[in-house]
């Protein structure tokens, strides 16, 4: 992709990620299960990231700390290749990357940016003969505010998901804009307010593409930002807006989105721990048929319940004998089990099996 790193191109329910389509909402669903160890890790690496930055900052940056800067760098992406959302972006030469733009040369070009902009001798912000300082002064603080930025971004967007995954919230676009309101207050005046929540820096054009998996063009709303959090949070808005949203598993506990109404429980990624290699939703879907199976008002246990009931009646008029009644309840209690286990036996033999008469001759034969 030539397009900046951090861009989204939102085409109706999708959101393309340089190579990628998913479904939108789906990066800002992912951001939320990010490592609270792995957030840690990233703030102590950001701080040798933020010395160099605030050196910039004051007008000169030192070329002392740009060597702790540029191994913080290599190691942030290391950190994150194999952490989803960042891993979605396949960058091969990312070490080579991170050498060029936290070079010597690049952090000597943007002083002399500096320089010029102190002086008012430059008078177009963009121009080219800085273009290898202005990197390094774009992708600075993207990656020592990462860490930081991260944290707050699930503060904020934990709570807000646990809302929608409450079971009173309705997986309706209707009802993600109604608790999204009670959340998020309305910015009046984009100046003031929570500057957290305001999506000012953020580039909005339209543009056509050719969409992943399709040979035609399409014209997509692509949005630019300055931070990965601002892009993350702007995904899952645009999900909610159609229906995507947020919902925890309860099996491995991670967040996951859905897509629809439909009253999914749990996710399809591999449940942790699990020696068969099991998802999350196929241990889920025994736990429930578990569930249903001990449950009280189970088809084939009401059967094992009536014919007990009508043996004990026997029993109390007498005309059965003690011996064979408790053969028979032996019998119809191992049908039931096998029964619970064996849907082909469940389906067939077992209701005639249980019937008063049968079940007695086959008592009277075991005597």
């Amino acid at each position: 992709m030539k397009h900046n790193i951090l861009s989204l191109d939102f085409w109706q329910d999708t959101v393309i990620y340089g190579d990628k389509s998913f479904p939108s909402g789906t990066l800002g669903c992912d951001a939320l299960n990010i490592p609270t160890k792995v957030i840690e890790q990233l703030n102590n690496l950001c701080m040798a990231l933020n010395l160099l930055m605030g050196t910039l900052n004051a007008g000169c940056g030192n070329s002392a700390l740009l060597p702790a800067a540029r191994e913080s760098a290599k190691q942030i992406a290391d950190l994150l290749k194999n952490v989803k959302p960042f891993s979605y972006l396949d960058v091969s030469d990312v070490a080579v990357r991170v050498e060029r733009v936290f070079s010597e040369e690049s952090l000597a070009n943007a002083n002399a940016y500096y320089a010029a902009v102190q002086n008012g001798t430059l008078t177009n912000l963009t121009d080219p003969r800085y273009e290898q300082g202005l990197k390094l002064l774009r992708v600075l603080p993207i990656l020592a505010q990462l860490g930081f930025s991260l944290g707050e971004y699930q503060k904020a967007m934990i709570p807000f998901a646990e809302k929608l995954d409450d079971p009173d919230c309705k997986r309706t676009p209707d009802s993600y804009a109604e608790h999204f309101g009670e959340t998020f207050p309305v910015l009046e005046d984009f100046g003031e307010g929570d500057g957290w929540m305001a999506m000012t820096n953020a580039t909005l054009q339209y543009t056509s593409v050719i969409r992943p998996g399709t040979t035609v063009p399409t014209l997509v709303k692509r949005m630019l930002y300055v931070s990965f959090v601002g892009m993350f949070r702007s995904d899952l808005f645009e999900g909610l807006c159609v229906g995507h949203a947020p919902k925890k598993c309860p099996i491995c506990r991670r967040w996951f989105l859905t897509t629809n109404a439909r009253p999914t429980k749990y996710c399809g990624n591999l449940a942790p721990g699990d020696k068969l290699r099991r998802t999350c939703r196929q241990i889920g879907n025994l736990k429930g048929r578990e569930q249903r199976e001990l449950a009280d008002d189970h088809p084939l246990k009401q059967i094992y319940e009536r014919r007990l009931n009508t043996i004990n009646r026997y029993l109390q008029r007498g005309t059965i004998d003690p011996e064979l009644a408790a053969v028979m309840k032996k019998l119809a209690k191992d049908k039931m089990y096998r029964a619970i286990s064996n849907v082909a036996y469940a389906r067939g033999d077992y209701e005639k099996e249980m019937e008063h008469s049968s079940l007695m001759e086959e008592a009277k034969a075991h005597l």
